[in-house]
């Protein structure tokens, strides 16, 4: 079973494969950051901690359907492309 603990780094570790995700298909269609945080309607600051994962130092990122779905769009993927394959069981207390 998994404690609170685990539990956090699971989504700490879904959040950066998340983030490495984004990043490999931004490569795969030669867009910059900066293109794409516009395109999306992101701050470059903001995708760019999407891209690691985070949301502040230390803090994992969380970020909305929308901004997943504006980034897949300007991307030119799926949503389900970028989501890692594992997902973290959130509902563990």
């Amino acid at each position: 079973m998994l404690t609170r603990a685990s539990s956090s780094e699971a989504w700490d570790q879904y959040a950066r494969e998340l983030g490495q995700n984004i990043q490999r298909e931004r490569a795969r269609v030669g867009y910059s950051q900066d293109r794409v945080a516009y395109e999306s309607g992101l701050s470059r600051y903001t995708y760019q901690k999407l891209e690691k994962g985070e949301s502040r130092p230390g803090t994992p990122a969380n970020p909305t359907v929308k901004t997943l779905l504006a980034v897949a769009q300007v991307l030119g993927v799926d949503l389900t492309d970028l989501l890692p394959p594992r997902t973290p069981d959130l509902t563990l207390r």
